[in-house]
């Protein structure tokens, strides 16, 4: 394309390249080329059966193991055509991507700043201590995360949620005492019940996971243990293609406060 319409659209160094102002201005429009391509495929595939659509979806750790499955499962099942390509990210860098036009929906925490992004709200998450009913920590109505910091922890494999415990103890200037990683909150919140360790984990997972596992769940008292999520578009809305669309109100319609799950 440089040597076609003779522009540098790349500045090209040793550590690594940046687009030109031409460059920029070709990202712009093949960002626009893309979101037409995804609208026709999106309303043509109305009408034809063999023609499938990806919808990307972008989520915190919260948002893709404890609210997504549920509520996208009756709209997936109404739009056979349509694929969704789910991934876990931190909220920052959900709302870059969906900025970006890497993902089509984002689902991300208040905690950042998402700039000039349409929100849309999905749901209240809180952070929980599970640990054994035996525990003295169980006695207690809520805690303070700085009081539990350097406890025995049974933490995630990897996750946007881990990242973001992580970040706060680093706030405090401590280093967390992980006993082991698990990929899953009920594997957490089944060792926390032995006594191996405290587990921090979303609410709506903690009760679930209180139905088969002997624990005791202890709120956390800190600012940040209760994030809002909002789903996140760009503010061009109105170009989004119609499946696209579709799937944002539907999301958007379910809007619950986990108190009550």
């Amino acid at each position: 394309m440089e040597t076609s319409g003779k522009v540098l659209l790349l500045e090209r160094g040793r550590r690594g390249v940046t687009p030109t102002q031409a460059g920029t201005a070709l990202v712009h429009h093949a960002r626009a080329v893309f979101q037409q391509i995804a609208q026709l495929q999106s309303e043509i595939g109305t009408y034809a059966k063999g023609l499938r659509a990806t919808i990307g979806v972008w989520g915190n750790t919260a948002a893709v193991s404890e609210f997504l499955p549920e509520r996208l499962a009756p709209w997936m099942a109404a739009h056979p055509q349509v694929d969704v390509d789910i991934k876990e990210r931190q909220s920052i860098d959900i709302a870059s991507g969906v900025s970006s036009g890497f993902a089509d929906i984002g689902i991300l925490s208040d905690a950042v700043d998402t700039g000039d992004l349409a929100l849309l709200p999905f749901a209240i998450d809180r952070l929980v201590v599970v640990t054994a009913k035996e525990s003295p920590l169980a006695r207690q109505e809520r805690v303070f995360f700085s009081h539990i910091s350097e406890r025995p922890i049974i933490g995630l494999t990897v996750g946007a949620l881990q990242d973001h415990i992580d970040s706060q103890a680093s706030r405090l200037g401590v280093r967390l005492n992980i006993r082991t990683r698990l990929r899953s909150f009920d594997g957490i919140c089944h060792l926390a019940a032995e006594g191996v360790g405290i587990g921090i984990v979303p609410e709506t997972a903690a009760h679930r996971c209180r139905r088969s596992a002997s624990i005791a769940i202890v709120p956390l008292a800190d600012v940040w243990a209760t994030r809002r999520l909002f789903i996140c578009i760009r503010p061009d809305s109105k170009n989004l293609p119609g499946l696209t669309r579709n799937l944002v109100e539907h999301l958007a319609s379910s809007d619950v406060d986990v108190t009550n799950a």
